[in-house]
């Protein structure tokens, strides 16, 4: 059974830093590509960042400098660093992880999700 946890949001001022953790059971970072994704209120689902079963890391524009991915020793962990945080930021972060194709919101597995809101 595959589990994937979110957890580590909360509220910060703009300018400020949040991690936010996914933990997942079931599979590992070298056969699962991993992928953190946003939805703010009113909007569609946006992709953020690719972990690929390669360990390349591709990231939205929007966060680029900003967001850095980094990966458990256990290979199931991925943390979210996020800084520099501004309000457009704020929204319910969810992590995602396939077998095959990650980054489309077509993931198979995916976190109940994180809210990350930023106060001006």
């Amino acid at each position: 059974v595959v589990e994937l946890v979110e957890s580590g949001g909360g509220t910060v001022q703009a300018g400020g830093s949040l991690r936010l953790s996914c933990v997942a059971s079931g599979v590992t970072s070298s056969s699962f590509c991993m992928s953190w994704y946003r939805q703010a209120p009113g909007k569609k689902n946006e992709w953020v960042l690719t972990h690929d079963t390669d360990g390349s890391i591709i990231y939205a524009d929007s966060v680029m400098g900003r967001f850095t991915v980094s990966e458990g020793d256990a290979k199931n962990k991925l943390d979210l660093q996020m800084n520099n945080l501004i309000v457009e930021d704020t929204a319910v972060y969810y992590c995602a992880a396939d077998s095959d194709l990650c980054g489309l919101g077509s993931e198979e597995y995916w976190g109940q999700g994180t809210q990350v809101t930023v106060s001006a």
